[in-house]
């Protein structure tokens, strides 16, 4: 007998994407001056930073804000009590590259295709929504994958419910006693976060005090996203000459909330071959911590084409 949920498929959402939306994302996670190829839309290189896809579910075809609760409520699972959109945060996201994304989505039709993976009740403390998102390009008959990225929802306080409580989760620590082999540090500021939700991630919680207060953060919060996408940013910077062909699989944990102004420092291990890839391509073990506090992504995971192995930011 099938869990709760399990299989279900949401509608497909169609999602586009122009040049401009690529320079925003890009300078909302960081990227700096040196790649150009991120940053320039008439640069040779131009490229999308290959973590974009991770914010189409969100975005949409949308040109303009939308009413990010009314959305978020559009598509109830069966089986499941009703969940609170007002009160769910990240819980960890893995994306994995099949190919690369155009600089634009123009006279090209893609979309997004989202199934249950599982629904975990964690008793009070919640309950787990995890979910498989696929970005498809849909040529006549046929749909070729760009992306997959399996994520997680974590509605805060929404448990109990006496639906399964989920299979163990499969950690990826960092070797112990052992330095890592490169750093990145990037500070945040007040603004970080009304930047970044122009990508197209308008959750309230990231803009206005009100929601984080009611769910004890305290008030406003950064998106998780976007301490997993500077995250990546700074990863493929230090270790792939920031060549986006040289990241294929990107994942982590959101451990705790960060807040505007604070800096993030992301610690890199080297842990050898990646398994089913060629020459070059190495595993990657990361933490990144708030400076100072506590660590906000855990069970860091990369396979990256290493390019610049002696770099220490």
């Amino acid at each position: 007998m099938s869990e709760p949920g399990v299989g279900h498929e949401f509608p497909e959402v169609e999602v586009s994407w122009c040049k401009r939306d690529l320079l925003l994302f890009a300078n909302s996670i960081g990227c700096k001056a040196d790649e150009l190829h991120f940053l320039y839309e008439l640069h040779p290189k131009f490229s999308a930073f290959p973590t974009y896809p991770i914010i189409l579910p969100f975005k949409h075809t949308d040109r303009d804000v939308i009413d990010f609760y009314r959305r978020s409520n559009t598509s109830p699972i069966p089986g499941i009590p009703k969940l609170d959109a007002k009160r769910v945060v990240d819980g960890e996201r893995k994306i994995e590259f099949k190919r690369k994304l155009p600089v634009e989505s123009t006279g090209r039709t893609f979309v997004i295709k989202s199934k249950v993976l599982g629904v975990y009740d964690k008793g009070k403390p919640g309950t787990v929504v995890e979910t498989e998102q696929t970005l498809v390009e849909k040529v006549g008959s046929k749909e070729v994958v760009f992306t997959r990225a399996v994520g997680s929802g974590f509605y805060v306080g929404q448990g109990g419910w006496g639906g399964p409580k989920g299979p163990k989760t499969i950690n990826y620590p960092p070797p112990e006693g052992r330095a890592s082999d490169a750093t990145y540090t990037h500070p945040t500021n007040p603004e970080s976060a009304l930047l970044y939700r122009l990508n197209g991630d308008y959750n309230p919680l990231h803009a206005t005090p009100e929601p984080g207060q009611k769910m004890g953060f305290g008030g406003a919060i950064m998106h998780g996203l976007f301490s997993w996408n500077t995250t990546a940013h700074g990863i493929l910077q230090a270790l792939g000459e920031s060549d986006p062909a040289n990241l294929k699989e990107f994942q982590a944990r959101f451990a705790s909330p960060v807040k505007p102004g604070d800096t993030l420092v992301t610690e890199i291990w080297r842990v050898g071959k990646a398994e089913g890839y060629g020459e070059g391509w190495e595993e990657l073990r990361f933490i990144t911590s708030v400076k100072g506090g506590k660590v906000c992504l855990s069970n860091g995971r990369a396979v990256v084409k290493i390019s610049n192995p002696k770099s220490k930011l």
